[in-house]
C-alpha cells in the first residue's frame, strides 16, 4: 500500500513539474527592479488579469491544487475499492479497503474545505 502511494505521489509530482517546466520560455531579461521582472515574466505567460493580481494568482493556483487533490482522490478511492473488491471475505483486508475509501472522501471534504476558506479569504483582502 504505501508503495502505491509512493509512485502515485511521484506520478502527481511529476506531472507538476512537466506543466511547470512547459509554461513559458526562460529568455535573458533586462529589467531594472524584481517587480518589473516579475510583471514581465506574468505578461508573458498570458497570465489573465493585470501582471501581478494577487487574487488571480492565488485562484490559479488554489484551482490547481484542487484539481491534483481530486484526482489523487479518486485515484485512492478506485485503490480501495479495487482492494476490498479482491479482499475475498479477509476481514482485515475488508477494512484496510474501507479506511482507504474513508480517507480518500475525508481528503475530498478538507480540499473542498481549503478551497472555500480560500476564496473567502481572496475575496476579503483583495
Amino acid at each position: 500500500m504505501k508503495k502505491n502511494i509512493l509512485i502515485a505521489a511521484s506520478i502527481v509530482a511529476l506531472g507538476a513539474v512537466m506543466i511547470a517546466l512547459t509554461g513559458v520560455p526562460v529568455e535573458a531579461a533586462s529589467c531594472g527592479s524584481a517587480k518589473q521582472c516579475i510583471d514581465q515574466g506574468l505578461t508573458a505567460s498570458g497570465a489573465s488579469g493585470t501582471p501581478g493580481d494577487l487574487s488571480t494568482i492565488l485562484t490559479t493556483v488554489t484551482n490547481i491544487l484542487l484539481f491534483l487533490m481530486g484526482a489523487v482522490s479518486v485515484i485512492m478511492i478506485i485503490i480501495g475499492g479495487f482492494r476490498y473488491v479482491t479482499s475475498q471475505g479477509d476481514q482485515t483486508q475488508m477494512q484496510s479497503a474501507k479506511n482507504t475509501i474513508l480517507y480518500a472522501v475525508i481528503g475530498v471534504v478538507v480540499s473542498i474545505a481549503a478551497y472555500a476558506i480560500v476564496s473567502f479569504v481572496v475575496a476579503q483582502f483583495v
